[in-house]
Parts: structure tokens; C-alpha cells; sequence
């Protein structure tokens, strides 16, 4: 059983024990509270009898009390505020953590079968939803014991207004039954569209200057106008249906009240109802009233906040957001053998899966029992043309995608059974567009490397030919380079990431078109650098351009998904026509 499978869980209460003192100290503060404010208005109404019946010295001291009261229940409620802002805030910082300590277990196809506002609502909206509900769910369940204390009190004072009182809360109750169902749904569908609207305006702002080249404004302007107006009839549909709800639950409330007081009339008359019940039930029907609202209220909170939790544990549970998998088995001293044993590889459209072969159609195969070997220490190239897989097999290396059938070896061991370390430091992989984060370029290096000297650093920017640019630099090394490293080119970007792979010295180092973007001379500088990294390290390259691997010790000619050449540069040169074509179109270009 793999190490890495653990029990994908979402806890919530795990976060509230950590604080949990702080908390049962916010519990019995903010009864207090309550409870002061609740005498608070038995003591107005005892001094307002007192000085009305002349028994001033009683009222004094009354009033006293009451100011006691009120200085007793501000303190509280600062108190309880200023703890639920502090907890609250630890809270949810613990649970944003976790959730994106979770998506980094996630596997690559769950990016790309989601969103960036599905991940983005769920690690930083969701928490905030959930744990400041649970403070108004506390507010509610408060307010609604001191409402129900009342409504029994009122109920016990008089048989027949009690039954009455009860069928009007029944019917109240039954509204919000099916309330509760349709919000559910409703709120389902609105944090759907949220989330499309929320990726979809991400995506507007860090593309804004391939809009503005490519003259798309307008169009995106049109297609954010649809989506935005998509989410507002969404929207428009929950609150309009809550409205209706809300609505008619009021309007019971209000009428059956009057009736209520209507009935009572009729019942003094007959000698059923004292007139002091009679003006207690009249002026404490506002609390049937209160009781209602807050129960629906918090009818509201639970349906927010389960949809919260859910969307939440969605991320742990193993199933729509899928996780990693790893062995347990440790690699030490790796030399960086590698081997393809019979390997097959589906994708099927319609589950939108990599690794899935129970109902795919074959012409939707990328390989079928592919079989290849790649010596330690030697360096190796991918060509082909545009889907013949070269990429696909990098990221069933990398163990980013999952092989349907067949073997994927490194020195001899099945890359399922290796631990998540062994198989992540043993491999630096340099995408095509590789993600710079917002920071220093020497911050840039040290997510890498963290006590990495200068000299280090020095040697492994000169290795990427990026030296001199960084030098030229006003703040040179410590030049901050924004979001997706955007102050930075094309080229830049991908010369630091190399720069990042060399400082990391995995013995096996993947290029995936890690020099598309540059020009023929830094292109030059890093084939030249990985051509000093010979020997060192097992480097495996895809390369667009041919002129650059022409010193590597083998090239492997793809075609549809199966090697259909292997040999030196100059073999397939001399040998095969496609690859020969392929260079002269390249140079023609």
C-alpha cells in the first residue's frame, strides 16, 4: 500500500480544537453577553414600575445594577468580537494552508478538468464562508433559545393561543423545509458560475497584452458580457426564489399574528383570556416573529455552510479532484536509467482521463506498448512532429500523467513503487513556458536551493546565460520580477527556470522545448551549457529545433506514437528522409 495514500478526510472541527480554550472562552463570553442584555431589559421594565409606583430608592438602585449590566455586556461583546477576529483569521489561515498543501498533491489532468476559479473559490473563499458562518450560526442558535423561551412562556399562558402559536410555527417550518432544498441547488449552481466567472477574469488580466495585440477586446468583451450575464440571471434566479420564500413565510407570520391578537379579543369577551395575558401575548408577539426569522436564518447559514464544507472535502476525497499516488519504496544514489517496458497511454475525450482504458476507442491511443531504454549519464532527444507524443512521454517520466499499461523504470524500479521524494528530486523538468513566481530572481533560485551560495548562483546564471543580463540589472539579483516573472521576456523566463534545474543537480534533467523562446545565440549558450552538463547527469531533451541536438548520444524519431528510428544525429541525417526533411524545413525557415 502506497505511503502517500492517507485518509483524505476534511476535518473541520480538527481546526476549532487546536484554539479550543480560546474558544470556550468565546462561547462563555458571548453568553454572557446575551445574558446581560436579556436583564438588561428585565431591569428597565422593573425601574420603570418602580418609579412609577413612587419607589425611588428601589429604582437607584435598580439603575445602578443596570448600569453594571450594561458596562458588563459591552465588555463582553469586545471582548467576543476582537477573539472571533483573531481566531477567525488563525482559522482560516490554517484551513487556506492545508487546502493548498491538498492541491499540490492533486494530479495534473484535475488542473486541467478544472477551472481557476473552482480552485480559487475552494482554498480562499470557501474558508472564509464556512468559519465566519459558524460564528452567526452561534449569533442565531442565541438569539433563537432567548426568542423560544418566550414563545413557550407565551404558548403555557393560555391552552388554545398555545395551539394556535404551535400551527403557525408548523407551517412557518414547512416553508423552510423546502427552502433549504432549493438553496441547496441554487447555491450549487451559483458557486459554479462564480467559479467560471472568477477564471475567466483571471484570465483576461494576466492576458491583457495578447488581447490588446491581437485587437480581441471587443470579442472578449462580448464573451465576458455573456458569462457575467449568465452569472446574474444565476444569481437573479436565487434571490428571486428566496424573495418568494421569504416572502410568504412573512406574510403568514404577520397575518396569523393579527389573527391571533383578533382571536384573543373574541376570547376575552367569552371569559377564556385574562386582559393582563391578553396584553403580555400582544406584546411579546413580536418574538413568535423573531423566533421564525432566526430559525430561517439559520436554516441559511447551515445550507451555506455544508455547500462550503463540501466544496471543501471535495478537494481531500480522492474522487472529482484526483490525487497523486506514490510507492514507498526510497531511491538512493540514483544513476538515471530509464525504461519504457510495453507502455501504453490513452486519452479518452469524453472522461477527460489519461489513464482510463476500459471504454477507449484506439484511434484515441498516444502509444501502445512502446519500449525503449535510455543509459545513465548519457543525454537523449525526442523528435518528431506536432502530437506524436514527445511531450507525453516527459510527463509519463515525471509521473505527471499515468500509464494505462506497461513499465516506466528508473535504475531498475517501477516509478509507481518510489517514494514522492526519491522521484521528485530525482527529476528537474523545464517546461516550454515555465512559471516564475513574484519575487526576486535570487528568491526565484533559493525556492530551490535555500542556503545556495553566491558563487552557486553565480555559476548557474552564467550556466543559463542569464548572468550578464542580471548584472545589468539597477537592483540586479534582488530585481523583483512580478507576477509569471512578466518584467521579464520569454526568453528570460525560461533561461531562469534553467538556471533553477542546474542549481537543483537532479541526475536526470528534462528540456520540454526549454529553448523555443530564445535566440540563436542564447540559444547556443545553452546548448553549450548542456553540453558541459554531459556525463553528469541523464538529460533528455524535445527539441523543435533540430541545430540543437546534434551533440546528444541519441535520438529517438517519433511517428504517431511509435519510435520508428533511434540513432546519432548524423545516422538519422544520412538515414531517414522524414528527419532529413525536417531539418531542411527548419533551416529554410
Amino acid at each position: 500500500m502506497s505511503k502517500q495514500k492517507k485518509n483524505y478526510n476534511f476535518k473541520i472541527s480538527s481546526y476549532f480544537s487546536k484554539y479550543k480554550i480560546a474558544i470556550i472562552f468565546y462561547i462563555i463570553t458571548n453568553i454572557i453577553s446575551y445574558v446581560a442584555a436579556t436583564l438588561e431589559i428585565i431591569f428597565i421594565a422593573k425601574g420603570i414600575e418602580q418609579i412609577t409606583l413612587g419607589f425611588m430608592d428601589e429604582a437607584v438602585k435598580t439603575f445602578i445594577v443596570l448600569c453594571g449590566l450594561v458596562i458588563i455586556q459591552h465588555s463582553s461583546w469586545l471582548i467576543v468580537c476582537r477573539l472571533f477576529q483573531k481566531y477567525s483569521n488563525k482559522i482560516m489561515s490554517d484551513i487556506r494552508g492545508d487546502l493548498a498543501g491538498q492541491s499540490f498533491k492533486l494530479n495534473s489532468q484535475t488542473y486541467s478538468n478544472h477551472n481557476t476559479g473552482t480552485m480559487l473559490q475552494r482554498i480562499v473563499n470557501d474558508p472564509q464562508v464556512v468559519v465566519r458562518n459558524l460564528d452567526a450560526l452561534l449569533d442565531s442558535l442565541t438569539q433563537i433559545m432567548s426568542s423560544l423561551v418566550i414563545v413557550i412562556y407565551i404558548a403555557t399562558l393560555n391552552f388554545y393561543m398555545g395551539i394556535g402559536i404551535f400551527a403557525i410555527i408548523v407551517v412557518c417550518f414547512v416553508i423552510e423545509f423546502f427552502r433549504r432544498k432549493v438553496m441547496s441547488k441554487n447555491n450549487k449552481m451559483y458557486n459554479k458560475k462564480l467559479d467560471d466567472v472568477t477564471s475567466f477574469t483571471t484570465e483576461i488580466v494576466k492576458s491583457e497584452k495578447d488581447i490588446k495585440a491581437l485587437g480581441l477586446e471587443n470579442k472578449l468583451k462580448n464573451i465576458s458580457n455573456k458569462m457575467y450575464k449568465e452569472f446574474s440571471e444565476v444569481s437573479d434566479k436565487k434571490q428571486r426564489q428566496d424573495l418568494y420564500f421569504w416572502g410568504s413565510r412573512n406574510f403568514i407570520i404577520d397575518f396569523s399574528g393579527y389573527l391571533l391578537l383578533l382571536c384573543g379579543i373574541f376570547m376575552i369577551d367569552l371569559g377564556m383570556l385574562t386582559l393582563a395575558t391578553f396584553m403580555v401575548i400582544y406584546v411579546n408577539n413580536s418574538k413568535i416573529y423573531d423566533f421564525v426569522i432566526n430559525a430561517g436564518v439559520l436554516n441559511e447559514i447551515v445550507v451555506e455552510t455544508n455547500v462550503g464544507l463540501d466544496r471543501m472535502r471535495s478537494l481531500f476525497d480522492n474522487k472529482e479532484f484526483k490525487c497523486e499516488s506514490f510507492g514507498d519504496k526510497t531511491l538512493t544514489n540514483v544513476q538515471g536509467a530509464i525504461e519504457f517496458k510495453n507502455v501504453s497511454f490513452y486519452y479518452d475525450e469524453n472522461k477527460t482521463e489519461y489513464n482510463d482504458n476500459s471504454a477507449c476507442d484506439k484511434n484515441k491511443n498516444i502509444f501502445n506498448n512502446l519500449t525503449f531504454k535510455i543509459q545513465p549519464h548519457t543525454t537523449v532527444a525526442f523528435v518528431g512532429k506536432s502530437g506524436s507524443g514527445k511531450s507525453t512521454i516527459l510527463n509519463i517520466i515525471s509521473k505527471m500523467y499515468t500509464v494505462s499499461s506497461g513499465e516506466v523504470l528508473i535504475d531498475n524500479v517501477n516509478i509507481n513503487e518510489l517514494d514522492k521524494h526519491s522521484l521528485r528530486t530525482a527529476i528537474s523538468l523545464v517546461n516550454q513556458f515555465p512559471y516564475i513566481f513574484d519575487m526576486s530572481i535570487k528568491d526565484n533560485l533559493l525556492l530551490i536551493k535555500e542556503d545556495a551560495t553566491d558563487d552557486e548562483l553565480e555559476k548557474v546564471l552564467k550556466d543559463a546565460s542569464l548572468y550578464d543580463f542580471v548584472n545589468s540589472l539597477p537592483d540586479g539579483i534582488n530585481t523583483k520580477v512580478g507576477e509569471s516573472g512578466i518584467k521579464l521576456s520569454g526568453g528570460q523566463r525560461q533561461r531562469l527556470a534553467i538556471a533553477r534545474a542546474l542549481l537543483r543537480k537532479s541526475p536526470i534533467i528534462i528540456f520540454d522545448e526549454s529553448t523555443s523562446s530564445l535566440d540563436n545565440f542564447a540559444q547556443n549558450d545553452i546548448k553549450n551549457s548542456i553540453d558541459n552538463l554531459k556525463g553528469q547527469s541523464t538529460i533528455i531533451i524535445v527539441a523543435h529545433r533540430l541545430s540543437t541536438i546534434k551533440n546528444v548520444d541519441k535520438i529517438f524519431f517519433l511517428d504517431e506514437g511509435q519510435i520508428v528510428d533511434v540513432g546519432t544525429f548524423d545516422e538519422l541525417f544520412e538515414n531517414n528522409v522524414k528527419f532529413k526533411n525536417m531539418f531542411f524545413a527548419e533551416n529554410l525557415n
